[in-house]
């Protein structure tokens, strides 16, 4: 079990400085400071939290922290409020409960590996290997702070909408499993360099990492040539990109075959509170539930039920606001910590969420995502997105087709909001065809026509 309290010590200035810049990784050794104390990020490295563990780490949210617990969107774990006197003794009760966290480069795995009956070939042992030999090292690799390697066995909770900057995908071939190494992006978009089997694939790694560490702290797979990559590694090129599979959607009940039940369940707006997700758990595991798994898009799995509690089971967490269905208007949306969580934020985002389902529902069809953003930062989403609402101290501003630091192009303030979200939503209503969906619409319809909507109506 790592010494979580060796490793744990407060940064410099100068790391201070680091945890706090966009592309900056916060973790207990590194934690990040926002608006709301030191947030840190933790990602366990077990397959499975127990119960009693992710108890534990609910207790210690609300006792060192400001007893919020976030699943991130890529499926970590994120406590909140944090100051430099309670990061260390934070530490101390992750370690006396037993969980093991990863530190290093990020290698994710699909939430379900080993037990997924769709699964081609199991990818822990690779990370496992990878893991050993990055930690053998006589000088450890420099790579850029949210670096990701992510190995993908397949199955129907796969991880190719998750971008990486090197990623393995499990193919099935007559001669058995290979895996797809491609630089950047998500599987759809990555660069693929080639297919490799065996003892060929750690080798590839190792080579890819090299190359990434002698471009310094700023490379990423994106900025490798895939070409260049193949003959480093001795790779035939792929003639074609394989078929990506969409992921199952995890909120639901899903069956496993042999390994029985799963309840999938999504955090509201990615938040809970410590002490109702431990009294949910303490819930669960009464109707027979052990473990759980964390899972992308803000998501976790629930181990252990059977067929005859898993009903139960969800009609709990609907009750406690967990989100339970692929159609929930609350997919659509993500939204950070907001003005009740965060002194940077000017927007209180979760009742802005609410808001926005309630006037203007034709916008979340699942077909695009609206990103609440409580400052020009992003924290909830980096990434562009149709629809962008920014706060300001002066009212709120609306990006289309950006991030929450693109310049928007339509404003209004606190007493026009609720006009404003109506105007949006009855757009898409009054202008989209038959079978058209709500991102089409606005497509079609132009940024010009969506930001005079919202502005002037």
């Amino acid at each position: 079990m790592t010494d979580l309290m060796s490793s744990c010590a407060l940064p410099s200035t100068g790391e201070t400085a680091a945890s706090m810049r966009r592309g900056a990784c916060p973790s207990l050794a590194a934690p990040m400071q926002t608006g709301d104390g030191l947030l840190v990020r933790l990602r366990p490295d077990d397959d499975s939290l127990t119960i009693p563990k992710v108890i534990a780490i609910a207790a210690a949210a609300e006792r060192y922290g400001n007893g919020i617990l976030e699943i991130t969107a890529r499926g970590n774990l994120q406590l909140r409020g944090l100051t430099e006197a309670s990061v260390p003794v934070l530490a101390q009760a992750i370690d006396d409960a037993e969980i093991t966290i990863a530190e290093g480069l990020a290698i994710e795995v699909p939430p379900l590996t080993g037990i997924d009956p769709d699964e081609i070939a199991d990818p822990r042992p690779i990370a496992t290997e990878l893991r050993e030999a990055l930690r053998a090292r006589q000088l450890p690799l420099t790579l850029a702070p949210k670096l990701s390697v992510v190995i993908d066995g397949g199955g129907r909770f796969g991880l190719g909408a998750v971008v990486a900057d090197i990623r393995l995908q499990a193919l099935s071939t007559p001669g058995g499993a290979v895996w797809l190494l491609s630089l950047g992006g998500t599987a759809a978009k990555a660069s693929i360099v080639g297919a490799f089997a065996g003892d060929a694939v750690m080798p590839a790694l190792i080579t890819i990492l090299e190359k990434l560490a002698s471009l310094g702290t700023t490379a990423r797979g994106r900025n490798l040539d895939a070409a260049e990559i193949r003959v480093l590694c001795r790779c035939d090129a792929v003639s074609e990109r394989p078929a990506v599979m969409r992921s199952a959607a995890i909120p639901g009940i899903h069956a496993l075959g042999d390994a029985g039940i799963v309840l999938g369940l999504g955090l509201a707006f990615a938040q809970v509170e410590a002490s109702v997700l431990a009294a949910f758990l303490y819930q669960f595991q009464e109707l027979g539930a052990h473990a759980i798994r964390l899972a992308p898009g803000h998501a976790f799995f629930v181990l252990g039920l059977r067929h005859e509690t898993a009903g139960v089971a969800l009609g709990l967490a609907a009750a406690r606001g967990f989100r339970i269905a692929e159609e929930d208007p609350r997919n659509e949306i993500a939204t950070c910590a907001g003005s009740r969580g965060c002194a940077s934020a000017w927007m209180e985002t979760k009742g802005m969420a609410q808001r926005l389902i309630d006037a203007a529902p034709d916008l979340l069809d699942g077909s695009l995502t609206v990103h609440l953003s409580g400052c020009a930062k992003g924290c909830a989403r980096p990434k562009p997105s149709e629809l962008t609402l920014v706060g300001a101290s002066s009212g709120y501003g609306l990006v289309v087709n950006g991030a929450a630091n693109g310049l928007p192009s339509a404003y209004t303030d606190e007493n026009g909001m609720g006009s404003a979200l109506a105007r949006l939503g009855l757009l898409v209503r009054q202008n989209k065809d038959a079978g058209e969906s709500a991102q089409s619409c606005l497509t079609r319809l132009g940024a010009a026509r969506v930001s005079a909507a919202f502005e002037q109506g």
